[in-house]
């Protein structure tokens, strides 16, 4: 893992569908593929806890996980007691082959497993929004998958026979009336990022800005072997991760969307303010901004700010600098599908 990563903040690595034998064994334990992983999870564990990261691992409520291997139903409290004797800090579980079971109930069992384990693991509920988890996964887990699955595109959705994959912006509008459920160990998780997955580097801020308001987690789902620098520095953009990691875990919210311009907003801690405001079009929009024309404000948490009498500093997280304070209107050239930033600071 490269290290700056790891410095900004990342904490995980997670494996995904497939990283165990086909079978389990005698005895009903779940095995490690002997050929990806010949010294088994615990060795791997080992390894990773000792370059200071968390590892985690993935399982389904299934019989089986989505890509064929063994699953967790009816295996529940067996495969808790076997993710603790390895160490694991981070359990992700799907939702494939799971016939006409209740999602809550399925779990609650498996939140009930991981307790009765004893070691403390991140349990991330990856059932794609169906059930409506932002409505009874709080006390269940600690994130919640809120839609189907991601892909690396802008705005699109592209099919896969009974199910789709959206793009970074589909995805974004695809829930309402959610934001509420988010808060400090419990989020609405808009599933990993796609940044460095082929879309723009102007795409690839946008959607690293939107997941940070969005207060969604951030997990990576790029090759970081093969990452560009210009990927790297988006991805470990502390400024913007302080957004994303702010203590109120407020999730934010679409505050205007008039002429291709989408202007988001998320109150932070002591009274600060993150606003972002991306370019939807494809060509570069010239834009100004008003302070003293909006009211600033989240009518769910009860934060607002008056912009006549207040006046705050500017700052630009992508760019790293200053642009003066509220007194002054704001101008900005943005590029298509590009982003500009800010905080607010009194």
């Amino acid at each position: 893992m490269n290290w700056y990563f790891k410095d900004a903040g990342y904490q995980y690595i997670v494996l995904d569908d497939g990283w165990m034998a086909k079978e389990r064994d005698g005895n009903g334990n779940l095995v490690a593929d002997p050929e990806k992983f010949p010294n088994g999870m615990k060795h791997l564990a080992d390894y990773i806890h000792s370059k200071g990261l968390k590892f985690g691992l993935y399982n389904c409520a299934g019989a089986t996980t989505c890509a064929g291997y063994p699953g967790s139903r009816g295996h529940e409290y067996q495969d808790a007691q076997t993710y603790a004797s390895w160490d694991i800090d981070y359990l992700k579980y799907d939702w494939c082959d799971t016939g006409k079971i209740n999602a809550e109930s399925a779990y609650t069992t498996m939140r009930d497993a991981l307790y009765k384990a004893g070691r403390p693991v991140v349990f991330s509920i990856c059932e794609w929004g169906d059930n409506e988890p932002w409505k009874w996964a709080k006390d269940v887990g600690h994130l919640w998958r809120v839609t189907g699955d991601i892909i690396n595109c802008w705005d699109c959705e592209v099919g896969h026979g009974s199910w789709s994959s959206s793009g970074v912006w589909k995805i974004i509008n695809m829930r309402k009336e959610i934001r509420k459920s988010a808060g400090p160990g419990h989020w609405n998780d808009f599933d990993m990022m796609e940044v460095g997955n082929g879309m723009t580097n102007a795409e690839d801020r946008s959607h690293f800005a939107m997941w940070s308001m969005l207060a969604s987690p951030l997990v990576m789902g790029n090759d970081l072997r093969t990452a560009s620098k210009e990927t790297i520095k988006t991805l470990s953009n502390k400024e913007v991760i302080n957004v994303n990691q702010d203590k109120l875990g407020i999730q934010g919210f679409r505050f205007t969307n008039e002429n291709n311009m989408e202007i988001w907003i998320k109150p932070l801690e002591n009274n600060q303010w993150a606003l972002t405001f991306v370019n939807m079009s494809n060509h570069p929009v010239d834009f100004v901004f008003d302070w003293k024309k909006h009211d600033i404000g989240d009518d769910v948490n009860g934060r607002y700010v008056d912009m006549i009498k207040n006046t705050f500093q500017i700052r630009d997280l992508f760019n790293h600098k200053n642009l003066g304070d509220t007194s002054t209107n704001l101008k900005a050239r943005i590029e298509p599908h590009d982003v500009l930033m800010v905080t607010l600071n009194k």
